[in-house]
């Protein structure tokens, strides 16, 4: 990666170039922060920036100066980006006689700056790639460079003759990603990880195109030639690499195989391949290796979970089912398998799952807080990276919080669900809904609404409607009452609406209903 420095005496200005270098410039990390140019000139001695991102107006000594001292009195050669609020020519003129890389107006346009990252990245790849020997190859650099552009015949023939490798020949993109339930990083896995892989393919000679990524990852070119012997079935040769390292490292690992390409300068094909794989991490039965040519044809799943399935957890949770919730989860994960959930898609089946609980714990006056397993799910893509490790945390977070909730509750929903009815048949003439009533008796309400249809064989609504009707009837054979006073007495608030519902129910009007009474 390559050191920046951010130079402006605007905060906010140098929080948000952070930001912007962080999210779409992933080749430059920040190694400071100055407010004037004096500030950068020390900085600069000190951490030695390859890019300096400076404005041009500052306090003590302006942009312009502080590239003058750079070239006068230091022997650091940062690549200069400068920024200005002042659209003035004879500012960029005197800018670009220091032969500063690129001059951006303020405010900041996201997608100009990151523009001129990527070709200031592509000139500080070649400069190094270009000083690549036999003795000492910058094997990262030619990596990332390989894989993000392909680069041309005079930078390609020096990277071959350093690596001592054909340009002209089968190689492959893969990455290994440590699954050891830790946070990235924690443990350096790349010098047990380069032994295993030097030995495994009989090369302590050669020169490893390994590389260390993001979330616990390692990428590595693989030349064809290093591959022993064909095997029978695509994956074959893949499962035995796996294996080993995985004795040897002491930890789950999985494989993500991009697609295997003709040259060397075509590594960047295969390695965009290799990255579509892992999206399909969370796919049913690839156990560890995930190749592209077989993965990329099979359609990922971007949306949730049925909204039935993801009710009746709920529902379960609440009624502190284990065995029903135990049996959901599973349904839910062999779900994700099945269709090929993207991982952008379990996070957000995880994510509505745990807001729908924790929106219960709260309404109960608990603290989701206190559950142990809470942090450890919120936080699961840091540390879980397959689908085995998640659905056990999973299982633990919603176990620890059905029995959380159960307390809370005291143990009352089967007790309360009569007292829900007997307040039903007392009050069924007010204005009263599922929604009040559940917050009346601490309740969510999909949970009594499940409840009270498993206890009494009908839904709430129905219930509620059917008492209504039938007091109806009583008044209209009863009473002389107009219908739209009946339709008050009963609940109704509209004359029309009660109309319709009497109908649907008894398959006549009220007002044949109390003829046919009459009559009889």
């Amino acid at each position: 990666m390559y050191k920046v420095l951010i130079v402006d005496d605007e905060v906010f200005v140098r929080k948000g170039l952070i930001r912007i270098l962080s999210e779409c410039s992933p080749q430059f990390e920040i190694c400071g922060e100055a407010e004037n140019g004096e500030q950068a000139l020390t900085l600069i001695e000190q951490l030695n920036p390859e890019l300096v991102i400076a404005d041009i107006r500052m306090p003590v000594l302006d942009g312009l100066g502080l590239i003058k001292k750079v070239k006068t009195e230091l022997v650091q050669e940062p690549i200069f980006i400068i920024l200005s609020g002042y659209a003035d020519f004879s500012y960029a003129q005197q800018a670009f006689r220091y032969n500063v890389s690129d001059y951006i107006l303020k405010p900041v346009d996201e997608q100009e700056l990151t523009v001129a990252l990527g070709k200031i990245a592509h000139m500080l790849n070649k400069k190094q790639l270009l000083s690549i020997t036999r003795e000492k190859p910058l094997v990262e650099t030619v990596i990332e460079s390989l894989l993000q552009t392909q680069p041309d015949d005079q930078v390609m023939g020096r990277i071959a003759y350093a690596l001592e490798l054909p340009l002209t020949s089968s190689y492959t993109y893969l990455i290994a990603e440590m699954q050891d339930q830790l946070p990235a990083g924690e443990v350096d896995y790349l010098p047990a990880l380069k032994n295993s892989l030097l030995r495994y393919f009989r090369q302590e000679a050669q020169t490893l195109l390994l590389h260390v990524r993001t979330n616990n990852q390692y990428g590595m070119i693989l030349p064809g030639q290093w591959v022993d012997e064909p095997h029978p079935s695509p994956w074959g040769g893949y499962r035995t690499m796996l294996d080993t390292l995985e004795r040897e490292l002491g930890t789950s690992i999985a494989l993500f195989v991009g697609r295997k390409v003709s040259h060397l300068n075509q590594i960047v094909a295969s390695g965009a391949s290799a990255e579509q794989c892992l999206q399909y991490r969370f796919a049913a039965g690839f156990e560890g290796i995930y190749m592209a040519d077989e993965l990329l044809e099979l359609p990922l799943y971007y949306f949730d979970i049925d909204e039935g399935l993801h009710s009746k957890l709920i529902y379960e949770v609440e009624a502190n089912d284990n065995k029903g919730y135990s049996s959901t989860v599973d349904a839910i994960f062999t779900m994700f398998q099945e269709r090929h959930f993207a991982p952008g898609a379990v996070t957000n089946t995880i994510r509505r799952s745990m807001i729908a609980i924790i929106n219960i714990i709260r309404q109960l006056e608990g603290d989701e807080n206190e559950l142990q397993w809470m942090t450890e799910l919120l936080n699961w893509p840091l540390k879980y990276r397959n689908l085995k490790q998640l659905k056990q945390v999973f299982q633990q977070f919603i176990a620890e919080a059905a029995e959380y909730i159960a307390e809370k509750r005291g143990g009352k929903s089967e007790g309360n669900i009569e007292k829900i009815k007997k307040y039903i048949d007392g009050h069924y003439r007010e204005n009263i809904y599922l929604k009040g009533i559940a917050a009346d008796f601490d309740m969510n309400p999909v949970y009594l609404g499940q409840l009270f249809r498993k206890t009494y064989g009908v839904y709430f609504n129905e219930y509620l409607l059917t008492l209504r009707i039938e007091e109806a009837k009583r008044l209209l054979r009863q009473t002389k009452k107009r219908m739209y006073e009946i339709a008050e007495l009963v609940g109704f608030q509209n004359a029309d609406y009660f109309a319709t519902q009497f109908e649907k129910l008894e398959n006549m009007t009220p007002t044949d209903y109390r003829n046919m009474m009459i009559g009889q």
